[in-house]
């Protein structure tokens, strides 16, 4: 008998543990989502715009942080980097 429940106990044990990894893992949440395709479109949508905006205010931010180094560089007349970079800077400037 005593060999019984101590079976009984580990068998308990490993199943507490496995139900808690799968609450963990949040899979009951998962296949509500995977069986409602709308809210999933929706989340999918969502999650896409965030992406797109935050790709274009980091593009944008970047562009505008090149575009001060190298008016920076221009003021130092470095003379073959000062001339090229004076170029690409009207044709910048131009296209605003």
């Amino acid at each position: 008998m005593d060999g019984e429940s101590e079976t009984l106990r580990k068998l308990n044990e490993k199943l507490d543990r496995l139900s808690y990894s799968i609450e963990k893992a949040k899979i009951a949440e998962y296949a509500n989502l995977m069986q409602d395709p709308k809210r999933l479109l929706y989340l999918n949508f969502v999650g896409g715009l965030a992406r797109g905006l935050g790709i274009a205010v980091g593009f944008s931010l970047l562009g505008a942080l090149a575009i001060y180094f190298l008016r920076r560089l221009v003021m130092l007349n470095l003379p073959l980097i000062g001339d090229f970079i004076a170029e690409i800077i009207k044709l910048v400037n131009r296209s605003m």
